[in-house]
Protein backbone atom coordinates (compact mmCIF):
# COMPACT_ATOMS: atom_id res chain seq x y z
CA UNK A 1 0.00 0.00 0.00
CA UNK A 2 1.33 3.39 -1.29
CA UNK A 3 -1.49 5.19 0.95
CA UNK A 4 -2.53 4.73 4.03
CA UNK A 5 -6.57 5.85 4.58
CA UNK A 6 -8.43 6.19 7.83
CA UNK A 7 -11.85 7.63 7.95
CA UNK A 8 -14.78 8.52 10.18
CA UNK A 9 -18.54 9.62 8.72
CA UNK A 10 -17.56 12.36 6.18
CA UNK A 11 -14.03 13.15 7.18
CA UNK A 12 -10.89 11.00 5.89
CA UNK A 13 -6.83 11.68 6.07
CA UNK A 14 -5.04 10.27 3.65
CA UNK A 15 -1.74 9.50 4.41
CA UNK A 16 1.47 8.95 1.57
CA UNK A 17 3.29 6.49 2.02
CA UNK A 18 5.56 7.01 -0.55
CA UNK A 19 8.90 9.40 -0.85
CA UNK A 20 7.71 10.29 -4.51
CA UNK A 21 4.31 10.95 -5.28
CA UNK A 22 4.32 10.39 -9.57
CA UNK A 23 3.36 8.86 -12.22
CA UNK A 24 4.02 5.74 -10.89
CA UNK A 25 1.34 5.40 -8.00
CA UNK A 26 -0.42 9.13 -8.40
CA UNK A 27 -2.96 6.75 -10.59
CA UNK A 28 -3.64 4.47 -7.04
CA UNK A 29 -3.89 7.88 -4.85
CA UNK A 30 -6.53 8.92 -7.81
CA UNK A 31 -8.87 5.47 -7.58
CA UNK A 32 -8.54 5.92 -3.27
CA UNK A 33 -9.92 9.79 -3.84
CA UNK A 34 -12.69 8.57 -6.11
CA UNK A 35 -13.84 5.60 -3.50
CA UNK A 36 -13.75 8.29 -0.68
CA UNK A 37 -16.23 10.77 -2.40
CA UNK A 38 -18.47 7.93 -4.38
CA UNK A 39 -18.77 6.55 -0.13
CA UNK A 40 -20.54 10.49 0.84
CA UNK A 41 -16.66 11.30 1.76
CA UNK A 42 -16.18 15.11 1.15
CA UNK A 43 -13.93 16.20 3.69
CA UNK A 44 -10.38 14.55 2.58
CA UNK A 45 -6.88 15.66 4.48
CA UNK A 46 -3.97 14.01 2.39
CA UNK A 47 -0.88 14.23 4.75
CA UNK A 48 2.43 14.25 2.65
CA UNK A 49 4.73 14.17 5.10
CA UNK A 50 6.28 11.33 4.25
CA UNK A 51 6.47 12.28 0.28
CA UNK A 52 9.90 14.34 -0.27
CA UNK A 53 9.44 14.77 -4.04
CA UNK A 54 5.63 15.14 -6.26
CA UNK A 55 5.60 15.59 -9.76
CA UNK A 56 2.36 16.78 -12.03
CA UNK A 57 0.71 13.43 -11.78
CA UNK A 58 1.34 13.98 -8.52
CA UNK A 59 -0.23 17.49 -8.71
CA UNK A 60 -3.35 16.37 -10.60
CA UNK A 61 -4.28 13.94 -8.00
CA UNK A 62 -4.08 16.75 -5.50
CA UNK A 63 -6.12 18.78 -7.45
CA UNK A 64 -8.37 15.95 -8.02
CA UNK A 65 -8.98 15.67 -4.41
CA UNK A 66 -9.31 19.45 -4.26
CA UNK A 67 -12.04 19.63 -7.01
CA UNK A 68 -13.86 16.31 -5.61
CA UNK A 69 -14.44 18.14 -2.39
CA UNK A 70 -15.53 21.54 -3.63
CA UNK A 71 -18.00 20.01 -6.00
CA UNK A 72 -19.75 17.89 -2.91
CA UNK A 73 -19.59 21.28 -0.40
CA UNK A 74 -16.66 20.09 1.57
CA UNK A 75 -13.19 20.60 2.54
CA UNK A 76 -9.57 19.34 1.31
CA UNK A 77 -6.44 20.40 3.25
CA UNK A 78 -3.25 19.48 2.16
CA UNK A 79 -0.67 18.68 5.57
CA UNK A 80 2.66 18.06 6.31
CA UNK A 81 4.26 18.99 2.92
CA UNK A 82 8.41 18.63 3.24
CA UNK A 83 10.25 21.83 1.50
CA UNK A 84 10.35 20.40 -2.11
CA UNK A 85 7.02 20.21 -2.14
CA UNK A 86 5.96 23.26 -1.39
CA UNK A 87 8.24 24.87 -3.95
CA UNK A 88 6.33 23.00 -6.77
CA UNK A 89 2.95 24.26 -5.26
CA UNK A 90 4.19 27.80 -4.93
CA UNK A 91 5.96 27.67 -8.30
CA UNK A 92 2.33 26.64 -10.24
CA UNK A 93 0.53 29.08 -7.58
CA UNK A 94 -1.57 26.14 -6.08
CA UNK A 95 -1.17 27.80 -2.60
CA UNK A 96 -3.43 30.20 -3.73
CA UNK A 97 -5.92 27.43 -4.49
CA UNK A 98 -5.02 24.96 -1.78
CA UNK A 99 -5.60 24.90 1.58
CA UNK A 100 -2.38 24.23 3.29
CA UNK A 101 -2.28 23.27 7.06
CA UNK A 102 1.10 22.39 8.92
CA UNK A 103 0.17 19.20 10.43
CA UNK A 104 -3.19 16.73 10.23
CA UNK A 105 -4.68 18.38 13.71
CA UNK A 106 -4.37 21.46 11.93
CA UNK A 107 -6.21 20.09 9.14
CA UNK A 108 -8.89 18.72 11.35
CA UNK A 109 -9.37 21.78 12.56
CA UNK A 110 -9.50 23.68 9.14
CA UNK A 111 -12.20 21.37 7.95
CA UNK A 112 -14.29 21.32 11.30
CA UNK A 113 -14.27 25.33 11.02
Amino acid sequence: MNFETSQNKNEAIVKTKVEKLDASNASELKAELTLLNKQGVNNVVIDMTQTKYCDSSGLSAILMANRLCKDTNGHFVLCGLQENVYKLIQIAQLDKVLLITEDQNAALEAIRK
